[in-house]
């Protein structure tokens, strides 16, 4: 195995799996990979060593590419080769926006009708992000946050409504992971509390400015990450202040990319 299949040491190789084609878990293989950062945007990818590290051929590693690049998370340039994708701020502010209106919405309607057994799994969750704070969990404590936010989904019932929202969170998830120091995971953690805690009250109006509250605050804190680190995003050039002006939808002039 060369140098640059043994720099790609997390990967696993697929060729023992039982679930999918070779292509299916090449993909799965990589995207979690790139998810989680251990493949970093703007990362150069070597096919070569990537077929020597997962254990497959051209063809399957070729054909998970394309796949990953109409999801947005690879970027093939015939010239340049293939690389992970840069995150676009602008992605990340319309995945915001439409989590913003939608579970502030659906706490909202919750409020009023949610149950006890409902409550008590929020609340079971709550102590195990706590938990999983003190711990430095941070794995951990990035399921429990999905798991929160599916069980108010889960309770509400809208199955269209849950798989928007499903949608523009998997395209946070790169960004979920920069922000995820123990502050931000303690802050969170108040943050949802606030939230049961007016789900109880039967209170939809605080419920709904708490989820508001809990989403401006991570936006607020990618203006600020997406200023001090432009090299991670496809289109932040512009001054946080900049950033936080501007109307939805437009976005500063595309930063040249380098040869990687």
């Amino acid at each position: 195995m060369n140098l640059k299949a043994e720099s790609y040491a997390f990967l696993e190789d697929v060729r023992g799996a039982t679930r999918g084609g070779a292509t299916d878990r090449v993909v799965d293989a990589l995207r979690q990979a790139i998810v989680s950062l251990e493949l970093q945007p703007g990362e150069v990818l070597d096919k070569q060593a990537l077929c020597e590290r997962l254990g497959v051929s051209r063809f399957p590693v070729s054909e998970a590419l394309s796949r990953l690049q109409a999801e947005g998370l690879v970027e093939i340039r015939p010239q340049s080769g293939t690389s992970v994708a840069r995150i676009r701020l602008a992605d990340v502010r319309e995945n915001l926006f439409l989590r913003r209106a939608l579970e502030a919405e659906a706490v909202r309607a919750l409020a009023p009708v949610i149950d006890p057994a409902t409550l008590d799994l929020l609340k079971r969750n709550l102590r195990y992000q706590k938990a999983a704070t003190a711990a430095g969990d941070r794995a951990g404590f990035h399921a429990l946050d999905i798991a929160f936010h599916e069980l108010l989904f889960s309770a509400l019932g809208f199955e269209r409504v849950k798989a928007t929202v499903d949608s523009a969170r998997k395209g946070l998830d790169r960004i979920r992971q920069l922000l995820a120091t123990k502050r931000r995971q303690s802050v969170t953690y108040k943050e949802h509390e606030a939230v049961v805690a007016a789900l109880e009250a039967g209170d939809g109006k605080a419920a709904a400015a708490a989820m508001i509250a809990h989403l401006d605050e991570v936006m607020e804190e990618l203006l600020a990450f997406a200023a001090n680190r432009p090299e991670v995003f496809a289109d932040s050039t512009a001054p946080v202040e900049t950033i936080k002006k501007r109307p939805p939808g437009k976005t500063g002039t595309r930063r040249k990319k380098s040869g990687t």
